[in-house]
């Protein structure tokens, strides 16, 4: 029973640091550093000669609905006059997405019929490239107004080789689980990422909105699912630093419903498995140190470990309450019925959803149990490789 007891509470520990500990680290670690005068000193907005030329890069298929939207707002930025370039590579796309694109004299398209994925999309694209910072959005990612101005300023420092803008979501009263737990975690992700970058690094941009220095950018294998992640951690890999802007942002709408978020969210799982296999040697603290250390607390854990600690955690806190009594109410009982009340409010929350309830409350362990969920599934999906590189939209809030 005490070997028992040594796992459920080294299960307990990998838990509570991947989703609560590592925040609290970081939030004392960035707390330190301002007091010792650490803290890194804020770039002042660039003169208008100073701005890089920037190509605004938009990977898109099948996106007809968005174009005249993203177009205008890309148009929209605030960025000096001639120095920012939209180019859209739209391969595979048959619903008139091309055509409409080639309407805008201001926009490169840059098409072939066959669908390749959006990898193979962007390696291709890239080859165009011409200018020293390239910037990747989607296309129903609408941009604030200055975030290509902030991100080019963060380039004012050498070592800064990738930008990560912060992805918002449009929340609504109305939100179903997926709107109101998505926009919690991105929430408290941007946060994170915010003291990731002022302790060393961001660990990987959302693909939403990064940047990139051209010559930095290393042809992807065609079978990668998350090449946000993988072409900025290779970044970092080469000495560089991925900074962090939270107010260069980009808004989309949440998820249509957990469904659709769960969809979304299998396809990251499996991409993060793969990722954290090709990306294995940077789990060489030795070699790495603090880009090792965040990578492995923010990323590997979430993706890997912390996930199978979650499913061993009840059964084994059942046995150990059963042994102290369940209605003793004793230490390993209590925090058996917080785990079954925790797992009955996601069970309550889809119930609820499905009747077209609102109550946020209980959508977040929902949303939370979902999460966890898909990393099982995108386990099995990446050992099966029945994950198709090909992407397909998740359907969004209307």
């Amino acid at each position: 029973m005490q070997t028992l007891i040594i796992i459920f509470w080294i299960l307990a520990a990998i838990v509570v640091y991947t989703y609560v500990g590592y925040g609290i680290l970081l939030f004392f670690v960035v707390k330190i550093r301002r007091m010792l005068g650490l803290r890194k000193s804020a770039t002042g907005p660039l003169q208008d000669e100073d701005y890089p030329h920037v190509t605004l890069l938009i990977a898109a298929y099948n996106e007809h609905d968005y174009v005249a939207a993203k177009v205008n707002n890309s148009r929209s930025l605030d960025y000096p006059a001639g120095k920012l370039h939209q180019v859209w590579v739209t391969d595979g796309s048959n619903d008139g997405t091309p055509d409409l694109l080639r309407r805008h004299a201001d926009v490169q398209v840059l098409h072939e019929p066959a669908r390749n994925g959006k990898i193979g999309a962007m390696n291709r694209a890239m080859q165009h490239v011409d200018t020293p910072i390239v910037v990747f959005s989607d296309a129903n990612s609408m941009l604030g107004k200055d975030a290509i101005k902030r991100m080019a300023t963060l380039f004012s420092d050498p070592k800064v080789g990738c930008v990560s803008g912060e992805k918002r979501i449009q929340n609504k009263a109305e939100d179903n689980a997926a709107g109101a737990g998505e926009g919690l975690y991105w929430r408290y992700e941007s946060l994170l990422k915010k003291w990731d970058a002022e302790c060393y690094s961001v660990v990987g941009a959302a693909g939403e909105l990064f940047a990139i220095r051209t010559h930095l950018y290393r042809e992807v294998e065609k079978d990668t699912l998350l090449d946000d992640f993988i072409i900025s951690l290779r970044v970092a890999q080469e000495g560089y630093t991925i900074q962090y802007d939270p107010e260069a942002y980009a808004v989309e709408s949440a998820s249509a419903n957990v469904q659709e978020e769960l969809k979304r969210k299998v396809r990251i799982a499996a991409g993060g498995i793969q990722s954290v296999v090709r990306l294995r040697s940077l789990l060489n603290i030795f070699r790495y140190g603090r880009l090792s250390f965040q990578f492995i607390s923010h990323r590997v854990l979430r993706w890997t470990l912390t996930p199978l600690c979650l499913l061993l955690l009840l059964p084994i806190n059942f046995v150990l309450a059963w042994q102290e009594g369940l209605m003793a109410f004793g230490l390993y009982a209590t925090l058996f019925w917080l785990q079954t009340a925790f797992y009955v409010a996601a069970l309550l929350g889809w119930f609820l959803e499905r009747r077209s309830t609102r109550i946020k409350l209980l959508f977040v362990p929902y949303y939370f149990f979902i999460m966890n969920l898909s990393v099982f599934l995108g386990f099995g999906r990446y050992m099966k490789k029945t994950q198709s590189v090909n992407w397909e939209r998740a359907k969004r809030a209307g």
